[in-house]
């Protein structure tokens, strides 16, 4: 069965996301809603739902959101029960209304194929104008590593938490990075929650991601602590799972990590003797040259 977790904070599209579940063609699933002690009190509006979702609900006493919200997702995860696949979803967003069905239509494939992670199609809602964008969809089977370069590298798609169904055995093997600000702790998690293997994704149904005033990934909030939580998973992803990709992904990945580095002032000695390490590991004995004049170049401007 299907456990739908929400981390509660800010109520202003709440109502929006309960809607979407109660409108699912198929109600198989239980919902799971953890409260990080927000101002914005969701009872009332929960005991409404009440009727038409089997919702489990608690509110905590500390917040921990604000300090680790990879930690608040973990311990909203705890409520759940016996379900063996897990869905995070976020308190703005909404659903398709054959989510749910279009889930367990595939289930026997999904199974059958050995899958752990799934991903349905997307699209972003701007708060400002109330726009859609295109919908966002995928190879129906694609290599997590294949997903993640064109998401980081060619920038040729988008991922977020609330389109992943993850097993939920995965999830208590690899658990969620602490990255600052949760930044990137997802895209991690599905690359190990896949195991490094295929993705399945379902274009079928969607996931409607929203963009507001208040949403951590908003332009302008938080870019040092962003930033820094890049830096990070960008560093763990090549000092732990650089030879999981192709090679010419990982020449992609060491390039993105270098433009990181360069841009945010953060050459050390460390950082040098490092790259320089895994360029020459690659055989890339050009590449160890080039890379030196960059970092030359980068600390003399």
């Amino acid at each position: 069965m299907l456990a739908v977790v929400i981390p509660y904070f800010k109520i202003a599209y709440f109502e929006e996301t309960l809607n979407s579940l109660s409108r699912q063609t198929c109600k198989k699933f239980r919902v799971y809603i953890g409260n990080d002690d927000s101002q914005e009190d969701p009872e009332s509006l929960i005991e409404a739902f009440k009727p038409d979702l089997n919702i489990t609900y608690r509110k905590f006493l500390k917040n921990l959101g604000g300090s680790s919200l990879t930690k608040q997702w973990d311990r909203c995860i705890d409520l759940i029960e016996d379900e063996e696949w897990i869905m995070l979803l976020g308190d703005d967003d909404f659903l398709s209304d054959n989510y749910v069905e279009e889930f367990y239509n595939s289930l026997n494939e999904i199974e059958q194929f050995e899958i752990k992670l799934v991903r349905f199609a997307s699209c972003i809602v701007w708060e400002e104008t109330g726009e859609y964008s295109k919908i966002y969809e995928h190879p129906k089977l694609e290599k997590s590593t294949d997903s993640f370069f064109r998401k980081y590298i060619d920038a040729s798609t988008r991922s977020s938490l609330s389109e992943y169904i993850f097993k939920k055995d995965v999830y208590e093997k690899y658990g969620f990075r602490d990255f600052p600000m949760g930044w990137g702790a997802d895209n991690i998690a599905w690359l190990e929650f896949s195991e490094f293997g295929d993705i399945y994704s379902i274009n079928d149904a969607t996931a409607l991601i929203r963009m507001s005033s208040r949403n951590l990934s908003r332009s302008g909030f938080g870019e040092k602590l962003k930033a820094k939580a890049k830096l990070q998973y960008f560093e763990f992803i090549i000092l732990n799972h650089l030879n999981k990709f192709s090679p010419k992904q990982r020449l992609g990945i060491l390039e993105k990590w270098e433009i990181l580095i360069y841009k945010h002032k953060k050459i050390s000695l460390p950082f040098w003797v490092k790259t320089s390490s895994i360029y020459f590991k690659e055989g890339r004995i050009l590449e160890v040259v080039k890379f030196q004049r960059r970092v030359i170049l980068n600390v003399l401007s």
